[in-house]
C-alpha cells in the first residue's frame, strides 16, 4: 500500500516480498519458544511445585532475562498487529514498511543471538536453560528470510532517505491511530514548539523550575484533568489520549512531561481508593490545577522496598494524625498544595500491610521558604537531568494531617491503593520515554544534517544513518507497545504486565536514542550548550524512577511464572 503521493505500483527494492505474510509468519516460532523458555524458567525457581520467590532472586538473570523475551515477543505481536491496521487503512506505505521489516530483522537476530538488557548485559537464551535444539525451532524460513536481510545497511539507508523527506511531519510512519488522538497530539507538538523547546534548555542550564504560566496554560488545555471523569470536573478521556499528550509534552521537555504525572497518579489514587465525599472534594481541584499534588512515598533507606518504610502516622484525641518520619525523592515538592502520602499506622507491622495513604495538605512555599508548613522541612537534591519540578529530601516531626484525609477512611489499605496506581503511572513513563527518545532523534537528525565533514552532510555517512534509522524503528516499537498497553487498559483488562513491559523497553530506547544522539554531534554533543546534553541527562532517570529496570523485570517475571 502506498500514502503521501507514492506511486502504488513503486515498491523499494530493499523491501522483502510478501512482507506481512514473512513477519506474521516470524510471530509464532517465537512465541512457542517463549513458552518453553518459561516451562523451563519455571522448573528451575519451583520447590515442590510452587514457584519461589528466594529461587527467583537466586535466578535472578534467568527470571530477568525472562522478562526481556516476553517483551520482545509482545513487542513484534504488536508491530504486527500495527502493520496490518494500516495496511487495511491503505496506511502501509513505504516508511512503515522498512521500518516494519527492520524491527523484525533486528529483534529476531537478537532473540536469537542476545537480546541487551543494558549496555554490559545480554541474555542469551541458554542463560535461560533452553538447549541447542530448542534454539532450532526458531529457525523458520520466515524468521531466517528477515534476520538475513530484514535490517540491511540498504534498509536503513532508504528508511532515513524517507525521512528527511519527511522532515517536517510530526513523526515517521503512521502511528496507527484514530484522527481524534492526531488531533490531540497536533495541539500538544504545537504547544511544545511554541512554548517549551525555546526555553526548556535555559530552564535545564539554570536549574530552574518550570514557570507557573506554563502550568496555567497547561492547565486551560486540560492536562491536568484529562483522565479525570466528567462528572469530576476533568475530561473524562482515554489513557490513550493521556499517552499522546505526554509524549509529545515530554518530546518538548521531559520536566513539562512529567507535569500532568503528579496529578495523574494522584487523580487515580483518589478515583480508585477514595470516598465519594474525597472524590467530590480533590478531583475538581486537582484537574483545574486549582490545587498542585505530588507523590510522597520513598524514604532514605527503602527505595523499591515501599513494605518496609518507616515513616509513621500516629492517630491523636482529636482524631487526626500526626505524621513523623523522613522521605526522599520527592518531585514537586516545594510549590505543591497536597502530598499523597504513605505512612505506617500500625507499628506492630514491618510489612506492606500496615501502611495507609493520606491526602496531607500543605502551604506552598516560595524560594526564600519552599516548606512553610509547620511540622514539615526539606532540602533540594541537586540532580543531573529531569530538573524542571526539582527533587527534594523531606523531614516530617508531628505534621499534622486531617483525620478525614485519611484515603478511603480506612487503615491498613495504603500499599493496595498504591499498587492500582501503577498500571497508569508505568503507561505514562513509558509514554514519557518515547518523547524523550523522540526529541533525542529530532536534534540527531537536525545536526546531522546541518553538519558537513568530508565534503558531505553527517547524515550521508552509513553509521550515522543508521544511527537514526533504530532511533525511529525501536521508537515506533516502544510506541505500539505502549498504546496497547493504553488500550488494556482503557477497555478495563488488567495490564501490569504490559505497562511493565512498555516502560521497561521504553526506558532503554530512550537512552539509546539520547546517547546515539550525543555521539552524532561528536564532540559538541558534550558541550552544555547544545540540547542534547540534556536530553542525555534527562533520559538517565528513565531506567529508574517508577520501578528500576531490575525491579520491573523482576515484577514481570513474577507475573510470567506464577
Amino acid at each position: 500500500m502506498a500514502h503521501d503521493g507514492q506511486d502504488p505500483t513503486m515498491t523499494s527494492p530493499v523491501i522483502l516480498p510478501d512482507l506481512l505474510t514473512l513477519t506474521g509468519a516470524a510471530v509464532a516460532p517465537v512465541e512457542a519458544l517463549l513458552a518453553t523458555a518459561t516451562a523451563r524458567v519455571r522448573d528451575t525457581v519451583s520447590t515442590d511445585g510452587k514457584v519461589s520467590g528466594q529461587l527467583i532472586e537466586e535466578n535472578q538473570t534467568a527470571a530477568h532475562g525472562l522478562s526481556w523475551l516476553a517483551t520482545y515477543a509482545q513487542s513484534l505481536k504488536q508491530m504486527q498487529a500495527w502493520a496490518e491496521r494500516l495496511q487495511s487503512d491503505d496506511k502501509f506505505g513505504e516508511i512503515e514498511q522498512l521500518i516494519h521489516q527492520i524491527a523484525f530483522g533486528e529483534y529476531l537476530w537478537q532473540v536469537y543471538g542476545g537480546i541487551p538488557m543494558s549496555q554490559g548485559e545480554i541474555i542469551r537464551l541458554q542463560d535461560l536453560g533452553l538447549t541447542q535444539d530448542e534454539l532450532r525451532g526458531l529457525m523458520q524460513p520466515a524468521v531466517m528470510t528477515l534476520c538475513d536481510s530484514g535490517n540491511s545497511q540498504a534498509a536503513r539507508m532508504r528508511l532515513v532517505e524517507l525521512m528527511q523527506e519527511q522532515s517536517a511531519n510530526i513523526m515517521f510512519g503512521a502511528s496507527g491511530l484514530d484522527d481524534e488522538l492526531e488531533m490531540i497530539r497536533e495541539q500538544f507538538r504545537r504547544f511544545a514548539v511554541d512554548r517549551v523547546e525555546p526555553n526548556a534548555h535555559e530552564w535545564h542550564l539554570k536549574d530552574e523550575l518550570i514557570p507557573m504560566e506554563i502550568i496555567e496554560e497547561l492547565a486551560e488545555l486540560g492536562v491536568f484533568g484529562l483522565t479525570i471523569p466528567e462528572e469530576y470536573g476533568g475530561f473524562g478521556l482515554s489513557k490513550a489520549s493521556m499517552v499522546v499528550v505526554s509524549e509529545e509534552l515530554s518530546r518538548g521537555y521531559i520536566g513539562v512531561g512529567s507535569l500532568g504525572t503528579r496529578s495523574e497518579i494522584a487523580a487515580e489514587l483518589i478515583l480508585c481508593g477514595g470516598t465519594e465525599e474525597q472524590k467530590q472534594q480533590w478531583l475538581p481541584k486537582i484537574s483545574s490545577a486549582e490545587i498542585l499534588p505530588t507523590a510522597v512515598f520513598t524514604e532514605p533507606n527503602t527505595g523499591s522496598d515501599l513494605g518496609s518504610l518507616r515513616t509513621r502516622a500516629v492517630k491523636t484525641e482529636d482524631g487526626n494524625w500526626e505524621v513523623t518520619g523522613n522521605k526522599t525523592w520527592i518531585t514537586h515538592a516545594a510549590r505543591t498544595h497536597v502530598m499523597t502520602l504513605l505512612a505506617r499506622t500500625n507499628p506492630d507491622t514491618s510489612d506492606h500491610r500496615g501502611l495507609s495513604m493520606f491526602l496531607a495538605e500543605k502551604t506552598p512555599g516560595s524560594d526564600e521558604n519552599p516548606f512553610p508548613t509547620e511540622g514539615m522541612t526539606g532540602g533540594e537534591i541537586e540532580v543531573l537531568g529531569y530538573r524542571g519540578m526539582k527533587e527534594y529530601e523531606l523531614g516530617f516531626d508531628g505534621f499534622k494531617v486531617k483525620g478525614e484525609n485519611l484515603l478511603g477512611g480506612e487503615e491498613g489499605k495504603g500499599f493496595k491503593q498504591l499498587m492500582e496506581t501503577f498500571e497508569s503511572a508505568r503507561i505514562q513513563t513509558a509514554a514519557r520515554a518515547i518523547g524523550v527518545a523522540q526529541s533525542a532523534m529530532d536534534v540527531g537528525m537536525q545536526y546531522a544534517i546541518d553538519r558537513k565533514q568530508f565534503g558531505k552532510s553527517l547524515i550521508n555517512f552509513p553509521r550515522v544513518a543508521s544511527k537514526l534509522a533504530m532511533m525511529c524503528v525501536e521508537i515506533m516499537v516502544a510506541r505500539q507497545l505502549t498504546y496497547f498497553s493504553a488500550w488494556e487498559k482503557d477497555h478495563g483488562h488488567r495490564c501490569d504486565l504490559e505497562a511493565g513491559m512498555a516502560k521497561l523497553l521504553g526506558a532503554r530506547v530512550a537512552w539509546a536514542a539520547a546517547d546515539n544522539a550525543l555521539q552524532i554531534h561528536g564532540g559538541n554533543g558534550f558541550a552544555l550548550e547544545y540540547s542534547v546534553s540534556r536530553i542525555l541527562c534527562d533520559a538517565r532517570i528513565l531506567n529508574i524512577f517508577e520501578g528500576a529496570a531490575e525491579i520491573q523485570a523482576q515484577v514481570i517475571a513474577r507475573r510470567l511464572l506464577s
